[in-house]
């Protein structure tokens, strides 16, 4: 059960208790009248099942509740309740298979920025990746994978493309590109100190590695895992699944890849370079195609999914709205 809290205008309050009585889906309405203070207005609350949300929160934007009051959505970890059972068997579909699209838009939001920690991460994982491809040590490249926080990123470019964010989308790919240069810069600076400090040299990098000379040489592979990559990601953030989440960054390398792209160029391997940054663009392209893929697939399925009382709610929406 996912609980619903809604700051209403008092004009508007009814429709919310109309919406909210007529879906079964829905239970434990309760109204605080005059309640709120900033924004103004009443407070309403409910338990809505997952699988119901995502109509639930379409009208209620609908009539315009996000511009004068508010709407909040928390889950519910435990909720005994006959009433609740009843609204969860009411709804359609499983709540992991439900597509709530505010949700899901709200996470990649927060995934669009670049923080200063973002690009710690990214910087710390570049560089990890490159000195576990140079010195051939997978278990290296693994916990790069592991460490960056690149597909977040890619994620909200997957859903700004769906969803026509545009906005979202330029702030994914400048905030990818600050990850993936603050990485390079850092991975160039290490390998640099790796040389002087006699621990490395081209001679490293022109060694036989064969535990990791995939990071360097894309081939159809590439496209595909990059593709299942991106749609199990998506599932993953749709369905609020995280531990599927490290699987999907232990087996894309575009972290390894910006990294040994960083020592090849430092190093002067410009063939090892190039290679390792077409490994990159792959996994990047691929992933966002099978993410949107995935996206696109999951909300055409839920748009032909039954709706909880189908007919019944009616929603008066103002002019403007």
């Amino acid at each position: 059960m996912q609980h619903l809290r809604v700051v209403s205008p008092p004009a508007s309050t009814p429709d919310v208790l109309d919406l909210l009585k007529a879906n079964p889906a829905a239970t434990n309405v309760m109204v605080l009248p005059a309640c709120a203070v900033d924004p103004p207005g009443d407070v309403v609350m409910a338990d809505v099942a997952r699988e119901a949300l995502s109509p639930v929160l379409e009208r209620l934007t609908d009539l315009g509740l996000q511009r004068e009051g508010s709407i909040a959505v928390e889950s519910v970890n435990t909720s005994l309740s006959h009433h609740a059972r009843r609204a969860e068997d009411a709804a359609p579909g499983l709540p992991e298979d439900a597509l709530v699209w505010h949700e899901v838009v709200g996470r990649t939001e927060v995934e669009a920025r670049t923080s200063l920690g973002y690009l710690a991460l990214m910087a710390l994982a570049t560089t990890i990746g490159m000195i576990g491809v140079l010195f051939d040590q997978p278990i290296l490249v693994v916990g790069a994978m592991v460490v960056g926080p690149d597909f977040g990123p890619l994620a909200a470019i997957s859903v700004g493309l769906v969803g026509r964010r545009w906005r979202t989308v330029r702030r994914a790919v400048a905030t990818l590109a600050a990850g993936f240069g603050a990485g390079f810069v850092a991975s160039v600076v290490m390998a640099l100190l790796l040389q002087a400090w006699g621990l490395a040299d081209q001679s490293t990098l022109l060694a036989d590695r064969p535990q990791t000379s995939f990071i360097w040489a894309p081939d159809t592979l590439s496209w595909i895992v990059g593709f299942l990559a991106g749609a199990a990601g998506m599932i993953s953030l749709t369905s609020g699944r995280s531990g599927v989440l490290v699987g999907v960054l232990i087996s894309v390398t575009t972290v390894p890849a910006v990294g040994n792209a960083a020592v090849a160029l430092a190093y002067g391997v410009g063939n090892e370079a190039t290679g390792s940054l077409a490994q990159f663009a792959i996994n990047v392209a691929m992933i966002v195609a099978g993410a949107v893929t995935c996206l696109l697939i999951q909300r055409a399925w839920w748009r032909f999914q039954p709706r909880s009382a189908p007919g019944r709610i009616r929603v008066r929406t103002r002019t403007g709205r």
